[in-house]
């Protein structure tokens, strides 16, 4: 029974705040400005949150939590270079490298403890035939380790054998794009393939891996899916080894001499010298990445002659700047969001200082007819509730429509969840009970004589 007349209380009250919002329809809206942009800031930024959360574990993902990366620098053409010498007149000395190649891989794995494995990759932009027809694509030498340190599933066939690793037989895994391609509608497993001037056999096909822009450009990911592997040996043999130098005058191809015995000496780059294009380090733990990368600086540097022609890079550490980089963007979100709801708040509470002075007499009516000072604060709160509520709506309508605006207009990723919506109604509720408190209870300490006789 109590129960009955307690829904009746809330139901009349909320009743009666509906006839009193719609009676001011451009004030209230004014009023909930402040509540609708809060709740709509506070959708968007939970949204770019779990964006960003999924982005970085998907990146993760992708370069492995316990890996260094290590790329080398091929030698490029400094066009300060002739103009200097010859202002100087010196003889430039420049060191030898033999640059990154599989002894380097080999004295890794063998002397560094930490590493739990390694995977070399050769990279070369070529083109597939399909019925007389070329299309572009990338050819990528690796070992069987290349798909579990790059944590890419092998969805159909299977990996390459040892003896096919070792006997450098013309055998391929390809991308998911590639069968889609070159295979419609049927399965690539066992056809043959022409890739450049060499039939392979495809024995395998990854699992479809999806991978961002974002991640493209910010890590150095290639899109795996449109690409097609064969053993690392197989590469060297029936492609390209750049360590087998072919009609070379000079096979240490560091400079040229002119101008005589006294004239400047100009330096000739040998462009990519280095046999491998990538080489992905495993550790085994976490903790022992900094120290692990550190280490195999000092080691490649001494067997490439004290030249630092390769680039060595920490994957995580890029992730967590980035991380760290959304998070301060998260907080000034926040801290907008807050203000914004701050606004909101004072903006109901003002409203409704405003409404209690313009309804003194109706207070006044109320408390002499009988209604208690729980009657009068209910009324109240259950107004300032509903304009906050009201702005609730539109603010998660907002929040959404902006979510989806910002992935289209900026390409970030942004997830909006049920969780989001819900916590955003109970700060617009919240916002409204606490702000809607002083109000309702200026309004029912109202003296009920002094009430009725004011003007």
């Amino acid at each position: 029974m109590i129960d009955k007349i307690l829904l009746e209380t809330i139901k009349s009250n909320f009743t009666e705040a509906v006839r009193v919002i719609s009676a001011n329809k451009v004030r209230t809206f004014l009023t909930a400005l402040g509540i609708i942009f809060g709740v709509a800031a506070v959708i968007t930024m939970l949204a770019i949150g779990k964006g960003a959360e999924r982005e970085i574990l998907a990146q993760l993902e992708l370069v492995g939590v316990n890996n260094i990366l290590i790329t080398p620098i091929p030698d490029e053409p400094n066009e300060n270079d002739s103009e200097q010498n010859e202002e100087s007149g010196a003889t430039e000395i420049v060191r030898f490298s033999k640059g990154l190649d599989l002894l380097d891989v080999k004295s890794i794995q063998k002397n560094i403890p930490t590493v739990k494995q390694i995977s070399p990759e050769i990279i070369m932009e070529t083109y597939m035939i399909k019925k007389g027809r070329q299309s572009a694509v990338k050819l990528i030498g690796v070992s069987n380790s290349f798909f579990e340190t790059s944590n890419v599933h092998i969805g159909q066939g299977k990996n390459f054998t040892t003896a096919q690793a070792i006997n450098a037989q013309p055998v391929c895994i390809i991308g998911e794009k590639v069968e889609k391609k070159l295979f419609t509608g049927e399965s690539a497993i066992g056809k043959q393939i022409k890739v450049k001037d060499v039939w392979l056999r495809v024995i395998g096909i990854i699992e479809e891996k999806l991978i961002s822009a974002t991640a493209q450009e910010n890590l150095g990911i290639r899109d795996l899916n449109q690409d097609i592997y064969i053993p690392i040996k197989t590469f060297l043999v029936r492609y390209k080894d750049r360590k087998i130098i072919v009609d070379q005058p000079r096979p240490e191809g560091m400079f040229m001499i002119g101008g005589g015995n006294n004239g400047p000496k100009k330096r000739t780059p040998r462009g990519n010298y280095h046999q491998i294009d990538r080489l992905t380090v495993q550790v085994n733990n976490s903790s022992e990445l900094k120290s692990t990368a550190e280490v195999i600086s000092k080691m490649l540097k001494r067997k490439h002659n004290g030249m630092l022609d390769f680039e060595i890079t920490i994957p995580i550490n890029l992730l967590k700047q980035q991380q760290k980089t959304k998070q301060i963007f998260n907080i000034v979100l926040s801290i907008i969001a807050g203000i914004s709801l701050l606004i909101g708040g004072i903006g109901i509470m003002n409203i409704m200082l405003a409404s209690i002075l313009e309804r003194t007499k109706e207070i006044g009516i109320l408390k002499a007819i009988g209604a208690t000072k729980q009657d009068i604060i209910l009324q109240f709160l259950s107004e300032s509730i509903l304009i906050s509520l009201s702005g609730g709506v539109i603010g998660c309508i907002l929040g959404i429509v902006g979510a989806y605006i910002l992935e289209l207009a900026t390409g970030i990723e942004t997830i909006v969840t049920l969780g989001s919506i819900v916590l955003s109604f109970f700060v617009a509720t919240l916002i409204g009970l606490i702000f809607g408190v002083l109000p309702a209870k200026s309004a029912a300490n109202k003296n009920p004589i002094e009430a009725i006789r004011h003007e």
